[in-house]
């Protein structure tokens, strides 16, 4: 029997128990069971939806959860992203950063099954948010309660992408900086990093550090230059395009090994060295590499539900899109 089929009574066993969950409100306005009277069968959708992509192409996990991450940090968990141009306004979706990312036609896809069975109650937002969890799961991640009632945003601005959003290429003092603005603090930076464990990078993301990384002709001194010798064998100068895999030997699949390979300077970004320039971060990233993520998934879990809140539309606030590319 294939991984996935084995996986699917289980982890429809924990939808399920989701699902029981009585309205439990927070803060921010949310509320597990939100589409209980509503949708009732809306988390059901969007994670079967979910599993037909996965089970068959599961790196797709990856860009999953990496649109959930670009959404929330540029104008909060409101689908911004997902928003196109038009002729009098360049969408987040434009910008440099945001033009590798995937998922799009996985959400719309879901998106319209659901408009059929229940037209304009279930928020683009909540689906990504939800999207972002299954695929995670489904590949040997950890699986959170996600608290729902997010409504879509009615603005995506190009520019503010490049003030809000974390890259690869910050050092620790940015990536502070963009965390506590959203309300994150330095535990969910190096555990939402540890997202890095699957997916791929093009060679773009890593260039800098393999070429005259201080205007000598040598590589970022703070990677492994055994590593070092290695990523320029796939990634040759000026190479923009090539993939290489951010957790190699285990980019597919949601694990612990990011740490590890961060604590030998064999992290693909800066970003992923910087982990190690911070008292807090640092010990996080040496306590779970030594510790094979004793505590990983229980910190993923709740820091996703906690970057899942940041700066969320509710109530009478945006709009429930009928199609995820535009605004009503």
């Amino acid at each position: 029997m294939a991984t996935g089929q084995k996986l699917l009574p289980f982890l429809f066993l924990q939808l399920i128990l989701v699902l029981m969950v009585s309205d439990l409100s927070n803060a921010e306005g949310l509320s597990l069971g939100y589409y209980h009277k509503t949708c009732p069968n809306a988390e059901s959708i969007i994670w079967k939806a979910t599993y037909r992509v996965i089970s068959r192409a599961p790196t797709l996990a990856a860009p999953l959860l990496r649109l959930h991450f670009h959404d929330c940090f540029v104008r909060g968990c409101d689908a911004s992203v997902l928003l196109n141009s038009t002729k009098t306004n360049q969408a987040e979706r434009d910008a440099i950063p945001n033009l590798s990312l995937r998922g799009f036609n996985v959400i719309d896809a879901i998106k319209a099954e659901l408009e059929k069975e229940c037209p304009g109650v279930v928020s683009c937002a909540d689906i990504v948010a939800l999207a972002a969890r299954d695929s995670v799961s489904m590949i040997h991640g950890p699986f959170w309660e996600v608290p729902l009632g997010r409504r879509d945003g009615r603005v995506s601005t190009l520019n503010e992408v490049f003030v809000e959003l974390p890259g690869p290429f910050n050092n620790i003092t940015v990536l502070r900086q963009l965390f506590v603005a959203k309300g994150l603090n330095m535990k969910d930076l190096a555990v939402l990093s540890g997202g890095h464990t699957i997916g791929t990078s093009h060679c773009l993301g890593v260039n800098v550090r393999l070429y005259n990384f201080t205007g000598k002709g040598d590589s970022d001194p703070s990677l492994d230059p055994n590593y070092a010798v290695k990523l320029r064998q796939k990634c040759k100068l000026g190479d923009t395009t090539t993939l290489v895999e951010m957790d190699p030997g285990s980019f597919k699949t949601f694990d612990e090994s990011y740490f590890t390979l961060v604590a030998k300077r064999r992290g693909l970004f800066m970003s992923d060295a910087a982990l190690l320039n911070d008292p807090e971060t640092k010990a996080y990233v040496i306590r779970q590499s030594s510790t094979h993520g004793s505590s990983f998934y229980k910190d993923f879990a709740e820091s996703m539900v906690k970057m899942g809140q940041v700066g969320v539309l509710t109530g009478n606030q945006g709009e429930i899109r009928k199609h995820c590319a535009f605004v009503n």
